[in-house]
């Protein structure tokens, strides 16, 4: 583990929270300040820290513990029925790592994506900034995954490659390929893609019980979730 006494935090004002509209959230962050170290940052990933853009945070909120960490032991994992047939349905596509940057071409997947399936949400409407800003950040240890059907993206993943596992920061997809589960299907090369790099496990980030956007998270088992500063399995 690294020196982390020595780091500085800050948190935010209560704010009215994302997922859970009747609650107030507050977030804590590493102090900006700070370089984007990738040990600091794989340390904190095991406290329940995330990345956005260029901030590590988790929530740090009073009067809730809605938002639970939750990532994927990659050795352990076997796929369900439902998840074999989703890696069947998708073995035609071809992934590549690329460093992570701006194109129309990401812009406007992203932006089908965002107004087709979270129009309700914070990201709403998407722009070109607002992506650059929490998806293309010059980092090391940063990817793109593009996958594509014939040289056509169809989704993007961005995730960071860690000492301990890739933390699945976001991924956008082909609103009209809805029969092939690009969501789920990201999650599953992912694991895939760690347990042949010899990592531990895939950071999903928050689990919220009562949040339905949340749900499909805890279909990947075993999950671990972190409970009380413990990684518990959920089998």
């Amino acid at each position: 583990m690294t020196e982390l006494a020595r780091l500085k935090f800050y948190a935010t004002q209560p704010h009215s929270c994302s997922y859970l509209p009747e609650e107030q959230a507050t977030t804590l962050f590493l102090d900006p300040s700070q370089p984007m170290d990738v040990h600091v940052y794989a340390d904190l990933s095991e406290m329940g820290f995330r990345r956005s853009g260029d901030h590590l945070y988790r929530p740090h909120c009073q009067n809730c513990n809605a938002c639970v960490p939750a990532r994927i032991p990659v050795t352990q994992f076997l796929p369900d029925r439902q998840q074999k047939r989703i890696l069947k349905r998708n073995a035609d596509l071809k992934v590549k790592p690329v460093k992570p940057g701006f194109s129309e071409e990401y812009f406007d997947l992203y932006r089908r994506y965002i107004e087709q399936r979270h129009a309700d949400g914070d990201m709403f409407p998407p722009s070109r900034d607002q992506f650059s800003t929490f998806l293309v950040r010059d980092l090391p240890f940063s990817r793109f995954y593009e996958f594509r059907l014939e040289g056509r993206l169809v989704a993007v993943a961005v995730t960071d490659l860690l000492p301990n596992g890739l933390s699945a920061v976001y991924t956008f997809y082909e609103p009209q390929e809805e029969r092939r589960s690009l969501g789920r299907y990201a999650i599953l090369w992912q694991i895939g893609e760690a347990h042949r790099l010899g990592l531990e496990a895939v950071y999903l980030g928050y689990w919220i019980k009562n949040c339905k956007k949340m749900n499909y998270k805890t279909q990947y088992r075993p999950i671990e979730l972190l409970i009380n500063q413990r990684w518990v399995t959920l089998s």
